[in-house]
């Protein structure tokens, strides 16, 4: 598994990161065991992944007393991240350090080894409050390193007067490339990381889904009560009809490789300038395995350049 630095004073991570939004056990349909979810994190700790992704907000810290299962069995082993929500605890200074002592006693840990703000909370509170109240969680010894999720370049600008950001955890796959094309080398020069999540599209890019897949009504990719922005993205009807088509147009370069679409797809999202890390959930252990083994590739700036001009339908 390939290694890179996470940011300017981060640690070395794995190109692939467990996400363990699913460990939640809501929002993805029928729940499932927790040995299940248990035996995927084991799986992607073996397959050489060395971080986990949760948050406060998964399953209403369903998530992270599992994370802190995995973390108690094989300690050294794994890299605790985790964040605070404004719709969970809440943004402002006196939340984000409650938030941050409940998931430490959930984790079972002293300390998280990235601290991170979910999203923005401007409507709350200023995000120099929330990000202030951040870096003093690191002053005390209660988080290692922080960032950001779902930010864009002029609230990371404002978060930057106050202290560094270790790191942004963004959108990116292949069907949602945005912050490829300014974000990205942006961040490269002020020395932050990027996480990835949704680097296969939130099962989009698993190349199994057809015009006729259809969802729990309980799983949020059916529109139905959970009306999040992926949704109108990516598996609203107009949406679902085009990511498939673009999905499609993968297959011919993934055959010619020899490897799998999702494979194609993730390694193109880990090879692409400006990524650290890709974080990729299942609670599936041959997954975990498969998506762990991507980072083991090396894509070429051709085969990558390929890939982004097939997700183009202008030609067509």
């Amino acid at each position: 598994m390939h290694v890179r630095k996470l940011g300017r004073d981060g640690p070395e991570i794995s190109v692939i990161g467990h996400g363990a939004w699913e460990a939640g056990g809501d929002m993805w349909g029928s729940p499932v065991e927790d040995q299940v979810v248990l035996d995927a994190m084991y799986a992607a700790l073996d397959a050489g992944v060395n971080w986990i992704d949760t948050a406060e907000a998964y399953g209403d810290g369903a998530s992270e007393r599992l994370v802190g299962r995995v973390a108690k069995e094989r300690p050294g082993d794994v890299l605790i991240f985790t964040k605070v929500a404004h719709f969970a605890s809440g943004a402002r200074p006196e939340d984000v350090r409650r938030a941050i002592v409940a998931s430490l006693d959930r984790l079972g840990v002293d300390v998280v080894d990235l601290y991170q703000i979910h999203w923005p909370a401007e409507h709350v509170v200023p995000v120099e409050e929330t990000w202030g109240a951040m870096a003093e969680l690191v002053d005390e010894g209660l988080a290692r390193h922080i960032g950001v999720s779902n930010f864009d370049r002029s609230l990371i600008e404002r978060c930057l007067t106050i202290r560094h950001v270790d790191s942004v955890q963004n959108q990116y796959s292949v069907l949602h490339a945005e912050d490829g094309d300014s974000l990205l080398p942006w961040l490269q020069e002020q020395e932050i990381g990027y996480l990835a999540y949704g680097p296969l599209a939130f099962g989009l890019l698993g190349g199994t889904m057809t015009p006729q897949t259809t969802f729990d009504d309980a799983d949020w990719r059916s529109g139905g009560s959970w009306q999040l922005g992926y949704y109108q993205d990516l598996f609203a009807p107009e949406a679902f009809t085009r990511s498939l088509r673009r999905v499609d147009r993968l297959r011919p370069i993934a055959d010619r490789m020899g490897l799998r679409v999702p494979a194609l797809a993730l390694a193109a999202a880990v090879a692409t300038p400006g990524v650290t890390g890709a974080i990729v959930g299942s609670r599936r252990p041959a997954h975990v395995r498969d998506n762990a083994a991507v980072g083991e590739m090396i894509l070429s700036e051709d085969v990558l350049a390929e890939v982004m001009d097939a997700m183009d339908l202008k030609d067509e």
